[in-house]
Formats: C-alpha cells, sequence, structure tokens
C-alpha cells in the first residue's frame, strides 16, 4: 500500500493521532503483537487502499461537478446579461468589468453585481411598459366602447427605451384623442342643453336615454367617449337644430301672417301687447338666431295658432262680406253689358274654400279685382254694341206694336187717345224701316268685335249673330207671308166679285162694335167678330205676329234647328191659307 505506507525515518511520535499513517502505525503494532501473518496482513492493507480511492474518486467527482455548474453558471450569467443588454436596447452596461480573470468563483462574483443590477432595470421597464400598455388599453376601449379590459400581454424581447418611447407618444396620441373626444362630448351636452332650453324640454332626460354615463358628475373617468355615443349625441344635436329651425320658421310665418291680420284688421295695440316678445321672428329666419330660453316651446306655437286661426275666422267673414260685395259689382256690370255672370255652385265654392281657409284671401281679392276690371273693360268694348242691341230691340217693340195696330179693325174711329196712336204709329213706321240697315250695321260691328277679341259676342249666354241672322231669316218669312196674304185677298176679292155678280150682293148685318184699349195702346172691339172669310185670315196675322214678336226670347232660351222650325212654320202656314181658301170658295155655312 503505496499510499498508506510511512517513511522509514518517519517516528511514530510526529504523526497526529486522527491521521492514517498513526493509525496504520497502530495497527502494524498490533499486528506485530498479535502475530498476523505477512498475507493478511497485505489483504487488508489492499482493502484500505481500494476503499481510500472510491473515496477520494467521489470526492474528485463532486468537485468536478461542482466546477461545471460554476461553467454553467457563469455562462447563464453572461448569456442573461447579453439578452438583458438586448431586450433593453443597451449595447454595454458600465458596471460589468471589461475583463473577468480569476477563479470561476471569482468570476461569478464579479458578473453576478452586474447582472442583478441589469435584472432590477429590466423589471422597472417592464412595470413602465405595463402601466403604458394598460392605460393605452384603457383609453382604447373607452373609445372602442368596451367596459371590460383583457390581460396585458407584454413583449419581454424588446424593452428598448426606443420602444419605451414608441409606446409614450401612442399614448399621448390616444390621451389627446381622448380630450378631443370629451371636448367633443362636452360640446355636444352644451348643445343639447342650450337648445333644450330654447325648446322647453328636459336636457337631462334626452342625455340619459342616450348614456347614463353622460349626466356623470366624475367628468372623466366615467364617461362614455366611444363613436357610438358621439355620433347619437351628433345626431341628437342635428336633430333638436332641425326642430328649432322648424319652430323657428313656423313662428316666423305665423308672425308674418299674424302681423298681415294685424295690420288687415286693424287690429288695437292692447290686443297686441300679449305678442310683443315674437318680434325676434319678424326677420328671417335664416338671419335669425334664437337663444332665449324657452322662446321656441310648443305652448308659444299654440298660442300664435290660437291666435291666427281667430284672426282667420274673423277674417273669413269680412272676406265674405267683401267678396259678396264685389261679386255683386262684377254682377252689377255683367247684367247691364248682358254678359255671363257666375252661377250659385260656384258662388258658394268660393265661400265654402274661404270658410276652409284653402284658398288665399289677398290672391282672392286680386282675382275678382282683376275679373271686375276685365268685365268693366269688355263692357267698355260693347258699350257701342249693346247700344245699338237697346235701339234694335226698341224697335222690334215698336214693330210688334204696329203691328197689333194695324191689325186693329177699328184704328180710324174716333175715339178718346187716337190721334196719339196715329203719330205713335207714323213715328213706328219710320223706325221699322231703319230696322235692316241697323241690323246690317249691327252685325258688322259685332264682327268686327269678335274678330278683334278672337271670341263670340254672347247676348245673355246666346250668339247675338246667331239672334240676328235668325231675326233676318223670319223678318224675310214675314215679309213673304204679307206677300202671300196679299196674294189670298186679291183672289179672295176676285171670288167675291163673281159671287156678287151671280147671286147679288147681300147686306152686311154686322153692328157697329165699341173699341177698348188694350194696356199696349192698341185696340180691340169689345165684342166678338162674326165669322167671315176675314176671320182666318186675322188669325193667320196674328199667329205670325206672335211669332215674330217672341224671336229674341226663343233664341236666347234655345239653340234650335233652324231649318226644322221654317218647315213647320211653312206648313203651318200652308194650312191656314188652304182653309182661308176653301172656307171663302164655300162660303158660310147656313144655320
Amino acid at each position: 500500500m503505496g499510499s498508506c505506507q510511512m517513511p522509514a525515518n518517519f517516528s511514530s511520535s510526529a504523526l497526529p493521532e486522527s491521521s492514517c499513517g498513526y493509525l496504520l502505525q497502530e495497527l502494524k503494532l498490533i499486528w506485530d503483537e498479535v502475530g498476523q501473518d505477512q498475507l493478511e496482513r497485505d489483504r487488508i492493507l489492499l482493502e484500505l487502499e481500494q476503499e481510500c480511492v472510491q473515496v477520494y474518486k467521489r470526492k474528485v467527482d463532486s468537485a468536478n461537478i461542482y466546477r461545471i455548474r460554476l461553467h454553467q453558471a457563469l455562462a447563464d450569467a453572461e448569456a442573461e446579461f447579453t439578452n438583458l443588454l438586448l431586450s433593453l436596447g443597451e449595447r454595454s452596461f458600465t458596471g460589468r468589468p471589461e475583463k473577468v480573470t480569476g477563479t470561476l468563483r471569482e468570476q461569478l462574483e464579479l458578473i453576478t453585481p452586474a447582472l442583478q443590477e441589469m435584472q432590477m432595470i429590466k423589471q422597472e421597464r417592464l412595470t413602465l411598459f405595463r402601466d403604458i400598455q394598460t392605460q393605452m388599453q384603457k383609453i382604447t376601449s373607452e373609445i372602442a366602447g368596451n367596459s371590460g379590459c383583457s390581460n396585458i400581454v407584454l413583449n419581454e424581447n424588446d424593452l428598448s427605451l426606443k420602444k419605451l418611447a414608441e409606446f409614450q407618444n401612442e399614448l399621448q396620441q390616444l390621451h389627446s384623442e381622448k380630450s378631443d373626444r370629451l371636448q367633443k362630448v362636452e360640446a355636444y351636452i352644451k348643445y343639447v342643453h342650450e337648445l333644450s332650453a330654447t325648446m322647453g324640454m328636459d336636457s337631462s332626460q334626452i342625455i340619459t336615454s342616450l348614456d347614463p354615463s353622460l349626466n356623470s358628475q366624475d367628468g372623466e373617468k366615467t364617461r362614455n367617449i366611444s363613436d357610438a355615443i358621439l355620433d347619437r349625441l351628433k345626431n341628437t344635436v342635428e336633430q333638436l337644430k332641425e326642430e328649432k329651425q322648424k319652430r323657428t320658421e313656423k313662428l316666423h310665418r305665423l308672425w308674418k301672417t299674424l302681423t298681415n291680420l294685424w295690420n288687415l284688421m286693424d287690429t288695437p295695440l292692447e290686443d297686441q301687447k300679449p305678442f310683443a316678445h315674437l318680434t325676434m321672428f319678424a326677420s328671417s329666419p335664416s338671419g335669425c338666431e334664437i337663444s332665449s330660453p324657452r322662446s321656441l316651446t310648443l305652448d308659444i306655437i299654440y298660442q300664435v295658432e290660437v291666435e291666427v286661426g281667430r284672426l282667420d275666422q274673423l277674417k273669413a267673414s269680412k272676406m265674405k262680406e267683401l267678396f259678396l260685395s264685389k261679386q255683386i259689382e262684377l254682377d252689377e256690370i255683367s247684367k247691364k253689358s248682358h254678359m255671363a255672370t257666375a252661377s250659385q255652385a260656384e258662388m258658394d265654392n268660393i265661400l265654402n274654400l274661404i270658410t276652409s281657409g284653402q284658398i288665399d284671401h289677398e290672391d282672392l281679392l286680386n282675382r275678382i279685382e282683376e275679373h271686375i276690371l276685365k268685365a268693366k273693360e269688355e263692357a267698355y268694348s260693347r258699350k257701342d254694341i249693346m247700344e245699338k242691341v237697346e235701339k234694335w230691340l226698341i224697335s222690334c217693340n215698336e214693330e210688334r206694336w204696329l203691328e197689333e195696330y194695324s191689325q186693329d179693325q177699328n184704328r180710324y174711329s174716333v175715339s178718346r187717345g187716337g190721334h196719339r196712336n196715329l203719330k205713335r204709329a207714323e213715328r213706328a213706321r219710320i223706325t221699322i224701316n231703319k230696322i235692316p240697315a241697323s241690323v246690317e250695321l249691327l252685325m258688322a260691328k259685332t264682327k268686327a268685335w269678335e274678330n278683334e277679341r278672337n271670341k263670340v259676342f254672347l247676348y245673355d249666354q246666346v250668339p247675338l249673330l246667331a239672334m240676328l241672322e235668325e231675326y233676318i231669316l223670319l223678318r224675310k218669312e214675314k215679309e213673304d207671308e204679307k206677300y202671300r196674304q196679299r196674294e189670298r185677298k186679291r183672289i179672295q176679292g176676285q171670288v167675291t166679285a163673281e159671287r156678287e155678280s151671280l147671286f147679288g150682293s147681300r147686306p152686311n148685318t154686322s153692328a157697329c162694335r165699341p173699341l177698348t184699349r188694350n194696356l199696349n195702346g192698341s185696340f180691340s172691339s169689345s165684342s166678338p167678330i162674326n165669322k167671315t172669310p176675314s176671320m182666318g185670315t186675322q188669325e193667320l196675322r196674328s199667329n205670325t205676329f206672335t211669332a215674330q214678336v217672341t224671336t229674341v226670347n226663343r233664341v236666347k232660351k234655345t239653340k234650335m234647328h233652324k231649318m226644322p222650325m221654317r218647315q213647320v212654320y211653312n206648313s203651318h202656314l200652308r194650312a191656314e191659307t188652304e182653309s182661308v181658301i176653301s172656307f171663302t170658295l164655300s162660303g158660310p155655312s147656313s144655320p
């Protein structure tokens, strides 16, 4: 056992009692005293040597493992230090020695303080990043309108000051955006309060209906600043502005209508005082800015509407009176000139429109004034023609009277007023002789009037030219009838003369009858005339005369076909003529 052998010159007294050499010396002494053989000694010493080798080996392995751990710890520290420098964005660290020498423990002890300081810096950076990102997330959630916040995930690989500055700038932008949004919210809320106060609305109820947080007194901490709430606030403000504009325009129109009614109705100033505060609405709605509290409430609008409605009804009643007076004036002008007038149905319709307020009163008055002016102008243009029409109608009356007077058999008898009838008959003949020329002149003037104005000249809704043409036609037929009557008289005279020559003349037994004067100035016998051959002729003349007298009225009432009328009239005339001739030829029947 080389490891257990002691030097020869090394005395046993010099060895400590706990050392291996002292114990081996003691063992040899024991063996010598006991007499232990050499082989046994060698075996025991070999076992002792092997056991010592195992112990040393374990110690060496343990020391080696510790050395490896120191190397790994040093390498890990170096790697962690390098990673910290990279994540913090630092190229070097002043607390770390540039050259590390000495044992492994010394090297590890030198780098550990720098590593710990770097770890503290990293924790501080992590805290800063976490705070900044937490604030960013909170503001972003407020802008997005989300109430909850998710966990923050930090990127520990990039904790550089540059990245920190970027986050700080982004956070500053978010703070700025939040401030802008809060200012917008405040501005919108202010607008809502002002507009609501002006229109008499409850602003708190309006704002609470949008978001209860807007009425919070905590300010920026709890108010919603999301895009959705900004849009809703903006829409609400726009709606309130539109409502304000509508009410302003409505009050402007009502005020304008009210002042017009006051001026039209001459309303006293005392009745206008309750509405004096509405003078601000006198200017145009776009130019006036109404901001007084409760100046646009629904109650004010209702009061003005009630007043306008009351004045409108009063105006309508007066407008009816004025309209009826104007209509009477227009009717008088139209009747005087024999022009068409408005029907009763049209009058009732206009009055109903006035009552319901569906027609503008000023426009109605302007139109009726225009109608009156046009009626006066047309009446003036018809004046010359109407004077000639009146003269023509007077001439027709004279002609009718002369016809009645000519048919009177006793017109030449001496009676009271007979000389006046003779003078009137003479004047009537002069007037009647002028009728054809006057009718021709009247037709010429009527045609010129129609050509100038491109419309038909109506006399009581009947074309005047048609009346004149009908009159000329009937006058011609009357002249033809007179000619036929003369021919019948001539034939009757010849027949009578022939009978007298054959049978002799018969005395006339008819007695003279007293004459009575008619209401129109003509004369007729008070007793019936004997049935003589002249009676049929007299009835025929009377029929012809009656047809001629009623010409104007008949044409004005109905537009009848001319040819059928003439055919009926001629057939009737032929029948009368035939009856007269047959009566004359056959003679009176004996009783």
